[in-house]
Formats: structure tokens, C-alpha cells, sequence
């Protein structure tokens, strides 16, 4: 970890340098060909369902003649990374992280949403309010992921006085949701595909799980998945990125529209997960209206911005034109 941020603080302060801006264009990662299509690479991150859609509009941008590439990261720092040095195009991932790589200058924006806020945070039967998880084992993934933001902004502004859980740094939702089922935590929180497994599971405390905040509800200008991209590869081939986000944006309407195209699109995009779990989680998405990759405004990105912010990932200077350019979205008919 401390060598990817070594590279990436790097590359940022490279790309931020006037003397080598040119350096930090569409870059080497994007090829124009002789017949006019590109040849380009899009970053994901442990593809899950949400990313289901960005790789349907993929496919559709290949139908259009263009090479694109699809490489699997396991973190979002290594998009970032790549997008900062242009060997990737595009990316969709967490927020967080692009909003920090931005502040410091590099060449990426923010273009559209992937996913609204789908996270809440469940304890074990008995606990309904903050204090009663006080010194309690409460599962975290990192501390610089969006989620414990979330969580820990919800136990400042609920606990009171001094009474605090106790966080203990698990891994990702999926795996806090056994421990949470299995007793090992008192809370955690959760993207909304893991509570749904989570309902369906045998372990027998699973069904008597409480959701204790619906992050959802009560945060619902914040958009922790964005799909972001190379700000060179932007002003260079405006018309394929448009290409891009108006077959995401047209694949989350046909979801929304249709109740069972999403699973239908992650047996082909997903073949090895659960098809009853697929179906279920679906279901749920799309029912929270959750995909609506034009639901970025000023002012939600603004708010976004600002959790941020007040969590401590970022500070106080960012604004929603620095950080974003919602053109594309607002371009789609």
C-alpha cells in the first residue's frame, strides 16, 4: 500500500505540473485507429452487480467499432492510478478516492452515477439505537472506505456522551455480513446485495437481524459510486465518451423499466454468482430505483463533496465544477 500511494502521489504531481500537463492527455492507454475507432481501456473494480451495467455499455461501444479493453482492479486507488497516467479511459468505482485524486490535481472527472446509495447499517438482534453499542464489536472495512465514513458520521451525531463501539476492520460487505450473522460483530454496514443474502441465509440469527439506519434515507444526496474518466480522454474523443455514458445512462432505464433485465444481464456478465441471489438482489434495486446513471446535479455532487469533506477524506475547497463535468448526462435525449 504505501508504494501504490508513493506512485499515485507521483503521478498526481506530474500531471499537475505545467511543464509536463501534455504528458497527462488521453495518453498511452487510448490508440486512434486507422478507420476512425478507437482503441481504449475501462477499469473495473471486483465487478459486481452494480457493475453489470458499465459493462453492458461497454459492449455497446464496441458495437460501434471501438476496442475496448475491460481489466479487473482490485482496488480503486489502482483506477485511479491509471486513469491519472491515461492508461485508462474510463472508470467506475468508489467517489472517495476520485475526489481525493482530484484535489490534488488530476486529470479526471467525474462523468455519471453508478449506483445510488444503497447502504444501511444492521446489528444483531437487540440493538436499536447507537448507545447500545457501546464498546461492542462493530465491523468496518477500512478506515478510509465510504461505508465507515458513513457509519462513523452516524455514531457521532447518535451516540451520546463518550459511548462509542468498538471497530474492528474485517474486509469487504460481504464478508461482515457472515460475521454479523454469525455473531462475531453487533454491527456493521451493509450494500443492499449483501443484505439480501444476508435474509435468505440459514444461520439462525440471519433472520433476526435489525436494520439500525437506512444511510439511504437519510443521506440521500450522497453518491458513494461514480463512474469517473481521463479529462484528456474527455476533451480528446468527446464523442466516444458520449457514446459511453448514453448507453449507460439508456442501460439503467431499461432496468428500471424492465423487472427482470438486470439479472438477465448478469448471467452474462456474472455467470458464476448465485442466479436466486442475482434475482433477489435485483429485484431490490430496482424497486430502491437505485441505477439512474444521470442523477448527478450540482447540487448532489456538491453534497457529495461535502460529506466527504466533513468525513476528512478530502478538504473544504473542492467544488462540484472542479471535480465534475456533467455534460455528457445532461447531452443524453
Amino acid at each position: 500500500m504505501p508504494n501504490r500511494i508513493w506512485r499515485l502521489t507521483a503521478t498526481l504531481a506530474l500531471c499537475a505540473s505545467a511543464a509536463t500537463a501534455t504528458a497527462c492527455g488521453s495518453g498511452p492507454g487510448t490508440t486512434a485507429r486507422a478507420d476512425g475507432t478507437l482503441s481504449f481501456t475501462v477499469a473495473v473494480v471486483e465487478p459486481d452487480l452494480t457493475t453489470v451495467p458499465v459493462l453492458a455499455a461497454v459492449d455497446a461501444v464496441r458495437r460501434q467499432g471501438h476496442d475496448v479493453d475491460v481489466v479487473e482492479l482490485a482496488a480503486p486507488e489502482l483506477a485511479i492510478e491509471g486513469l491519472a497516467q491515461g492508461e485508462y479511459a474510463i472508470s467506475a468505482e468508489a467517489t472517495g478516492p476520485a475526489l481525493s485524486a482530484i484535489e490534488q490535481g488530476a486529470p479526471i472527472k467525474i462523468i455519471a452515477d453508478v449506483v445510488g446509495n444503497q447502504w444501511a447499517l444492521y446489528g444483531r438482534p437487540g440493538v436499536a439505537s447507537c448507545d447500545d453499542l457501546d464498546e461492542r464489536p462493530f465491523g468496518i472495512f477500512s478506515s478510509g472506505a465510504v461505508a465507515t465514513a458513513m457509519a462513523k458520521d452516524w455514531v457521532r451525531s447518535h451516540c451520546t456522551a463518550d459511548n462509542r463501539p468498538r471497530y474492528l476492520t474485517l474486509g469487504g460487505s460481504d464478508v461482515r455480513a457472515q460475521a454479523l450473522a454469525a455473531g462475531e460483530i453487533d454491527a456493521t454496514p451493509l450494500e443492499l446485495s449483501d443484505a439480501v443474502a444476508l435474509e435468505a441465509s440459514e444461520e439462525p440469527a440471519a433472520s433476526r437481524l435489525t436494520k439500525i439506519a437506512d444511510f439511504a434515507r437519510t443521506l440521500p444526496d450522497l453518491h458513494p459510486q461514480t463512474v469517473y474518466a481521463n479529462a484528456g480522454f474527455l476533451g480528446e474523443h468527446r464523442d466516444v465518451a458520449q457514446a459511453f455514458v448514453t448507453a449507460l445512462v439508456r442501460e439503467h432505464a431499461r432496468i428500471n423499466a424492465r423487472p427482470r433485465h438486470l439479472a438477465r444481464l448478469a448471467r452474462t456478465y456474472l455467470p458464476g454468482e448465485d442466479e436466486a441471489d442475482v434475482v433477489r438482489a435485483a429485484e431490490r434495486y430496482r424497486k430502491a430505483g437505485l441505477f439512474d446513471a444521470a442523477a448527478l446535479t450540482p447540487r448532489n455532487m456538491q453534497g457529495t463533496i461535502d460529506f466527504f469533506a466533513r468525513a476528512g477524506v478530502i478538504g473544504r475547497g473542492v467544488t462540484a465544477r472542479d471535480a465534475a463535468d456533467l455534460s455528457f448526462i445532461e447531452a443524453v435525449s
